[in-house]
């Protein structure tokens, strides 16, 4: 990710809609949810909720599938990835205990795929 990417993704969520929409729809990973379902959840207009929904495709945070008559969108967590070791890439100058906690925080809300098995 170069500086620009990050800008416009991280100018995407500065917007406490959009923030709620991505939170939302990460929560909902790996299925997603159609568009009405966004607005329904957070009791706002479908209109409304689709051009927040543009905005955060643009940035590359969500992408989009049509099912039919219905466009389900999904969090791009590989971009999500990419903003975050971005914003943590030089941590703490070289110092890993400094970054230990930050770590261990990350760690423990996404458990290894190993922890399903």
């Amino acid at each position: 990710m170069d500086i620009e990417s990050t800008l416009a993704a991280l100018s995407a969520l500065s917007q406490s809609t959009r923030l709620e929409i991505f939170r939302l729809l990460v929560r909902h990973e790996p299925d997603g949810l159609p568009a009405g379902d966004v607005a329904r959840h957070l009791a706002m207009p479908q209109n409304t909720i689709s051009a927040h929904l543009a905005t955060l495709a643009r940035a590359g945070l969500l992408t989009s599938q049509r099912h039919s008559r219905l466009i389900v969108y999904r969090a791009s967590l590989s971009r999500l990835r990419e903003l975050m070791l971005f914003l943590v890439k030089d941590c703490c100058a070289g110092s890993p205990e400094l970054c230990a906690p930050l770590i261990a925080t990350l760690s423990s809300c996404c458990p290894s795929p190993q922890a399903y098995s």
